[in-house]
């Protein structure tokens, strides 16, 4: 993420990206009529903008000379008609324009987090949770919202611009040539300032996620930076890039704030030209309200010149935003999907010489692996740190793709298997328990509907019924970001219960007692025995004494199957597995 679009799709006098615009469009399909009020409304105050103007001429020319020709009340009743219609005008294009942006708003973060929930799993690997969280929720707001008021901003000084120089043509064509010489400089400044903020705008996005970084990496560890005393050097990194998005936002400012005394200069000098043509157009008789009314429209024309060439600087950071919301949803695949659904497998795992590379490392994770689980079997994965064991687990459900070799369950491929039907057979308890700040039931229910009896029935066995009667409201206690009020063990077992509760055929434990005192793992262990009853089971563990009664032990090491058979068959072996024995048993 991070590319540019392709120069082709930029506009050559302005730098902005059209096509930006054009892939939005869908987006706001649902708010035409919107459309139509806020155009017509924009119409009809940029239409009324010359009558001010107007009416000094008949003002100057025939009020002011004592003659009963002109009414003393028309020009002011006049005058509060064209104001009353311009701010109902006005009221309701605002009105029309914060619907228009609500609704492409709700459509756009809608897509983006359906898009977050099916997209493929390297994503996450390579972005944090603070950038993501900012495009789906301030960068898509901050963005459109600058886009919508600008392009409509950029069509009611348009329209103002032309109904403007249309009735100086009127007026008098012959001073209008002398201001037409303003628009192609105030183009110039455009295209150039334009381009900068743009760049500009994309380098501070980048910046501003990584500054919300480090506040986050911080807050999630702010005990191991206190125990370690660094304070000093995340003040510093977070210093230099607060430094660096300072920077970027000074010259975003020098570039936005020359615009506005270039456009001021360039319109001096046509104001300035106009005078000179006007005073030696008025020998041939020029009247006074002639003069004063061109010269008051000429003056209405810099309002909006200046605001269409400041356009580019809301417009330029819109699209830097939607640019990256583009990437979001159309660069990133979403997880490929087979059509093989069954309502539940047998549980019948198969791995063929199975080879997993991750971008930038050395050595495969997994190296030609071969491995069969039987239905109801308990197959558990030891190997030092780094041998595979947990990319291994990974592949049965898809969260990791093979790049060699295949993975099948029942006989049949994974990628083969419709996506929701496949991870539909499994069920996870890993050491890094995920709970959401939502209700105890609704964390056990996770994902399916709720039944207050077989939620009632899950935490009985997963030993934490008695937690249940501690709570305030019981299981519809709100246990808060991550549960985090609740023990290691509890979290465990509160896990363990929303796998019992899912009741999948298959069950993958990531070393879920690892973390636990004696007692929290002694109730672990006799919820995980009930869990594990009638099952295909993975067990991942460096404790080797939570996987002695498995079935079968499979050993890896460097990616690589090296030994496998029961505790007891390893142990008489004298490889890899008795030496793992021998270091935590100290025999």
């Amino acid at each position: 993420m991070g590319a540019q679009a392709p120069p082709g799709c930029r506009d050559r006098v302005t730098g902005i990206d059209f096509a930006s615009f054009r892939w939005l469009a869908p987006y706001f399909r649902g708010s035409r009529r919107y459309w139509v009020v806020a155009a017509l409304c924009t119409l009809v105050s940029s239409a009324l903008e010359p009558a001010v103007p107007a009416m000094l001429k008949p003002l100057l020319d025939r009020g002011f000379t004592g003659a009963a020709s002109l009414p003393l009340w028309i020009v002011p009743a006049a005058l509060l008609l064209v104001f009353a219609l311009r701010g109902i005008a006005g009221f309701l294009a605002d009105l029309a324009l914060a619907r228009i942006t609500q609704d492409g708003l709700l459509a756009l973060r809608r897509a983006m987090f359906g898009r977050l929930l099916d997209v493929h799993l390297a994503l996450f690997r390579r972005e944090n949770a603070t950038s993501l969280s900012n495009t789906v929720v301030y960068e898509v707001q901050n963005g459109l919202t600058q886009l919508v008021n600008s392009v409509m901003g950029l069509l009611k000084d348009s329209l103002s611009l032309i109904a403007l120089l249309l009735y100086l043509l009127l007026l008098n064509w012959q001073l209008t040539l002398v201001v037409f010489l303003v628009v192609p400089a105030v183009g110039w400044v455009m295209r150039t300032l334009s381009r900068r903020l743009y760049r500009i705008a994309r380098s501070t996005q980048t910046a501003t996620n990584e500054l919300a970084y480090v506040v986050e990496e911080n807050v999630l560890a702010a005990r191991v930076v206190r125990i370690h005393q660094a304070q000093g050097a995340q003040s510093t990194r977070f210093a230099a890039l607060s430094g660096a998005l300072r920077r970027l936002a000074l010259k975003a400012a020098a570039a936005s704030a020359a615009i506005t005394p270039l456009t001021h200069m360039l319109a001096a000098s046509a104001l300035s030209l106009v005078i000179c043509v006007a005073l030696w157009q008025s020998r041939d008789g020029i009247t006074v309200g002639t003069f004063a009314s061109f010269i008051t429209a000429m003056l209405m024309l810099i309002a909006p010149i200046k605001r269409l060439s400041e356009a580019a600087n809301p417009i330029t950071r819109g699209l830097a935003a939607v640019h990256r919301v583009r990437e979001l949803l159309e660069r990133e695949p979403a997880e490929s999907s087979g059509t093989h659904a069954p309502d539940r497998a047998d549980g019948h795992i198969e791995v063929r010489e199975a080879t997993v590379r991750y971008p930038d490392t050395g050595r495969p994770a997994l190296d030609a692996l071969s491995l069969e689980i039987r239905p109801g079997e308990v197959v558990a994965l030891v190997g030092p740190s780094g041998s595979g064991k947990t990319t291994l687990a990974n592949l049965l459900p898809r969260f990791v793709d093979v790049t060699g070799g295949e993975v099948l369950l029942d006989g049949h491929r994974v990628q083969d298997w419709d996506l929701q039907a496949l991870r539909r057979q499994y069920a996870i308890v890993s050491q890094d328990v995920v709970m959401f700040n939502d209700t105890l039931a609704a964390n056990v229910a996770l994902g399916a509907s709720l039944d207050a009896a077989r939620v009632r029935r899950t935490l009985e066995a997963a030993r934490l019924g008695g937690l249940v009667d501690q709570l305030p409201q019981g299981m519809d206690t709100v246990i808060g970001h991550n549960a985090a009020n609740l023990s290691g063990g509890q979290r465990q077992r509160l896990a363990i219960a929303r796998a019992l509760y899912k009741d999948a055929p298959i069950l993958i434990l990531d070393e879920a007692t690892s973390a636990l005192d004696t007692e929290s793992e002694r109730l672990v262990q006799d919820a995980l025995q009930e869990l594990m009853a009638g099952r295909t089971t993975l067990i991942i563990a460096h404790r080797l004494s939570t996987i002695e009664h498995a079935d079968r032990v499979a050993v890896l090491d460097e990616g690589r199957l090296v030994e496998s058979g029961t505790h007891e068959e390893l142990l008489a072996l004298g490889g890899i597995y008795t030496r793992l024995h021998a270091l935590q048993f100290g025999n």
